[in-house]
């Protein structure tokens, strides 16, 4: 499996948040953007396996969408612990979006990876999500993968964070009230994409939406039989929703690809009340708060990138 490394521009945390919050304003009412100790991630809501995210961070791209669309490719199956030694760091704590493990559920799902990977000294612990459409209402269903397989795979594509999971100085991001017309992620991205041009900034972490509703979607519990050649064709295949606040989202994102084919931002969601997905924007605007959790990543690492590529379905 081919994988290649890529040195990110990495300013300073105070330098990052005084850039992101003259971006954020533009799009939001009230915006606060600060360098804080990392809250204890192990507590509510967001319940991971370590306290933090700091420590040795990179972004891992895996797959693509291309292994998805216009037909599936089923041979596209990757183990998140081989994956941690790949970017060279066992015993990462890794999080992001993906595509469920198809090959061990037996049906497709939107994943939430929420994993600190196997090193000498721990074993693995898999604290990820997956949600799928329910058969029989066509609903959200939210599971913890744990509680259903003991293996730690995802498939097809992913886009994925990883630290060592330790305390430490992290930017947090407080903005209300959507103002502008992009979601929380873009503004950020495009945000740091204006100001740094040409040098390649990624990002990571949580954030919660703690107040508002969101359009998200959810792949069908099946793969397409017929070729989805447009984004046309693929909104017509996922199912879409409005979820409710309190969220636990999962955002990697990237200011410009440096040639890589990667997909500048992914961001998933869990939640405590049953709904799960893929994020696009908030539907509340007036009464819509995030309180986030932000590092940039060290490295870039691009695994198993697709030799035929496209842009259909990079929302």
């Amino acid at each position: 499996m081919a994988c290649v490394e890529f040195s990110f521009h990495v300013p300073s945390l105070e330098e990052l948040a005084g850039v992101m919050q003259m971006g954020l304003k533009d799009n939001f009412a009230d915006v606060q953007v600060s360098v804080v100790e990392c809250p204890d991630l192990t507590k509510e809501p967001f319940t991971f396996p370590v306290k933090g995210i700091c420590g040795k961070t990179r972004i891992a791209e895996v797959g693509g969408v291309p292994y998805l669309l216009p037909l599936v490719n089923q041979k596209k199956v990757y183990d998140l612990n081989k994956i941690a030694k790949e970017i060279k760091l066992p015993g990462a704590f890794i999080l992001g979006a993906g595509a469920g493990p198809f090959q061990t559920l037996g049906f497709n799902s939107e994943f939430m990876p929420v994993i600190q990977t196997e090193s000498e000294y721990k074993p693995p612990v898999n604290g990820s999500y997956f949600a799928h459409v329910n058969s029989a209402d066509g609903g959200c269903l939210l599971e913890k993968y744990s509680e259903k397989r003991h293996d730690f795979e995802c498939a097809l594509l992913a886009n994925l964070f990883a630290s060592e999971g330790q305390p430490g100085k992290v930017i947090e991001v407080k903005a209300k009230r959507r103002t502008g017309p992009l979601n929380f992620v873009t503004c950020m991205r495009q945000t740091l994409e204006k100001h740094y041009g040409n040098k390649p900034i990624g990002m990571g972490g949580t954030f919660i939406i703690q107040k508002g509703k969101v359009k998200s979607h959810i792949m069908p519990a099946e793969f397409s039989s017929c070729p989805l050649n447009s984004d046309e064709d693929v909104n017509k295949w996922l199912h879409f929703y409005e979820m409710k606040a309190p969220l636990v989202c999962l955002p990697v994102f990237v200011s410009r690809d440096p040639g890589f084919d990667l997909r500048l931002e992914h961001t998933h969601f869990f939640s405590h009340h049953g709904e799960g997905g893929h994020y696009h924007y908030d539907t509340t605007p007036d009464i819509v708060e995030y309180l986030g959790y932000f590092l940039p990543a060290e490295f870039l690492y691009r695994i198993d990138q697709p030799k035929e590529t496209h842009s259909v379905g990079r929302d």
